[in-house]
């Protein structure tokens, strides 16, 4: 992942693009975290109620509730809403997933969403996932 995307840079939100929704996808939700943080996975980013119709988001989606072209950003594990980019210890790279959800039913969740409860109102809801990695490590 460029510095740019992390606190050691911009801090700011990469730009992401996606094909392939399937047809029975009434939204899209992304999730981003890190599995190798010390104290057990840490999530990243939170979005939800994605229009189907889009196809990715842009750099630097501003840190508000409010996703503009539609959608939503919940609370990351820094207490923030939007995108906290990786921040890792000194060492070892980390794992990055952002994962893209495509759900046959809108989600109706407030801004303080968090990536559990929006995990759990996914439930049942997932005809679609995409997923891609990147690594960061900090010398």
């Amino acid at each position: 992942i460029p510095t740019k995307y992390t606190c050691d840079g911009e801090n700011v939100s990469p730009p992401l693009e996606w094909t392939g929704v399937p047809e029975a996808a009434k939204s899209l939700a992304l999730i981003c975290d890190d599995p190798d943080a010390p104290l057990g996975t840490w999530v990243h980013w939170v979005a939800y109620g994605i229009p189907v119709s889009t196809t990715g988001l842009p750099e630097g989606v501003p840190a508000e509730s409010a996703i503009a072209g539609g959608g939503s950003q919940g609370t990351n594990d820094f207490k923030q809403v939007g995108y906290g980019g990786p921040c890792p210890p000194k060492g070892m790279a980390h794992h990055y997933h952002f994962k893209l959800y495509a759900l046959d039913a809108e989600v109706d969740l407030p801004s303080t969403t968090t990536k559990a409860a929006l995990e759990g109102a996914m439930q049942g809801h997932v005809v679609g996932t995409g997923e891609l990695v990147g690594t960061y490590q900090r010398r």
